[in-house]
């Protein structure tokens, strides 16, 4: 009875979340569909991307706590680098980082229904299976970055299928852009979104979770060469692994209102001395 009870708690407030996710966006879809397509919109339509994240995210109920290592403002602009756990990551960078942010989603994001292609107008999309796609992405971020624009992009490249307890390998991109730009790169630890969203093959379950991002303090790359990519992505990487906890190690599985069986491992015969 116990985990049929939680099966259907989980299945009201996932119904609850879907439910805040979609009432905000329908809201602001006819004014985000509009300025997509005019010039320098694209600040109208992050703006309206960041009160959809608010929103949705105050609605859902959940705390989120945002730690910053320092207390001087973020040099803009700069390269945030985050590792991604959940769908929900871009929307939690979008409610905590100020002012205008560039994003390098995939380019299967584009291909969303309804709200694809607003994406895909504003921010980056890369197929990184594609060498064009590629230099076309890293174009466009340096671009950005000459405009003033900070950019924040997840060093994995996926959704890690172990996060909040492993680490996929980092890309180069990132810390290739923010070299070549001479900008500095700000690491961004997420170490419970999947907790809250998990990345599940069976359908979305959204299960109430705190939240918790940490912005590290900014690394300077004046001086920098891309010899020091290796060295810069460890330091990096060390940083976010060092955000984990330990109740964010194992990544909720599928719902189910069944108990688990308990599996009974077979008793060793007792040995017999002669």
């Amino acid at each position: 009875m116990r985990h049929l009870l939680r099966y259907l708690g989980q299945r009201l407030y996932t119904t609850w979340a879907v439910f805040w996710f979609i009432v905000p966006f329908v809201l602001i879809y006819p004014w985000q569909w509009f300025f997509s397509r005019r010039p320098n919109g694209g600040w109208v339509v992050h703006m309206l991307n960041r009160f959809w994240s608010k929103s949705s995210i105050f609605m859902w109920g959940m705390p989120v706590e945002v730690v910053r290592e320092s207390a001087e403002p973020t040099p803009q602009p700069c390269v945030y680098v985050a590792n991604h756990g959940s769908y929900v990551d871009i929307m939690l960078l979008f409610k905590t980082i100020p002012g205008f942010l560039n994003m390098m989603g995939k380019a299967s994001l584009a291909k969303v229904p309804v709200w694809g292609p607003l994406f895909g107008n504003v921010y980056i999309t890369v197929d990184r299976t594609s060498a064009v796609s590629r230099g076309r992405a890293a174009v466009a971020a340096r671009r950005g970055l000459a405009a003033g624009k900070s950019i924040a992009i997840f060093a994995e490249g996926r959704i890690s299928p172990t996060p909040g307890k492993e680490l996929l390998p980092l890309l180069d991109g990132a810390f290739q852009l923010a070299i070549e730009a001479g900008v500095p790169l700000v690491p961004v630890g997420m170490p419970l979104n999947h907790m809250f969203m998990p990345d599940v093959e069976k359908g979305l379950r959204v299960r109430y979770h705190r939240l918790k991002i940490v912005f590290h303090r900014p690394i300077p790359t004046t001086g920098l060469t891309l010899a020091d990519i290796p060295a810069l992505k460890q330091r990096v990487a060390a940083l976010l692994t060092g955000d984990f906890l330990t109740e964010g190690a194992v990544k909720p599985g599928p719902s189910t209102w069944r108990a688990p069986i308990a599996h009974v491992s077979p008793q060793q015969p007792e040995s017999v001395s002669s």
